[in-house]
């Protein structure tokens, strides 16, 4: 499991706020602001929320890393094939070019194919039931600006 930044808003913030980008996923973490009178509803969306983004997260960061990996394995490759090292004469990284790099793409991206199209799947999903709640949240407090307050008593 790959650790978030350790970035943390102030204390006293009442908003959500948005982290730098991971090295992992280069996704922005969110840190929710949990209000203390958070309902039900509002406190299931956050936690909708929260695990979507931790789900987000984990996919992203194992993506990258495996992408990254197989990318230099594949460059790696095709320099030995072709009798080179990893470092020019000069000094500098061997490095291919952009047809020979389209050939890793192409492969990479079909070898992903259904790993992406369960994961744009259960995005959906997950966005759906987001969408849901925030609606819920929303007539939710709409409801209770338009009740008459109740006198709350003194017990």
């Amino acid at each position: 499991s790959l650790k978030l930044s350790g970035f943390c808003p102030p204390r006293k913030s009442r908003h959500d706020w948005i982290g730098p980008p991971d090295k992992h996923s280069n996704l922005r973490p969110v840190h929710f602001y949990i209000p203390e009178d958070e309902s039900p509803s509002e406190r299931k969306l956050r936690e909708l929320r929260q695990e979507t983004q931790e789900w987000n997260q984990q996919f992203w960061a194992n993506q990258n890393v495996t992408f990254l990996k197989e990318k230099e394995e594949f460059i790696h490759s095709r320099l030995k094939a072709k009798g080179l090292g990893l470092r020019a004469e000069s000094g500098q990284k061997a490095t291919l070019n952009a047809e020979e790099m389209a050939d890793f793409y192409k492969e990479f991206l079909s070898k992903n194919f259904q790993k992406h199209m369960d994961y744009n799947r259960d995005w959906y999903k997950r966005n759906f039931a987001i969408t849901f709640f925030m609606g819920k949240v929303a007539l939710e407090r709409i409801w209770n600006k338009l009740r008459p307050k109740q006198k709350k008593n003194s017990s």
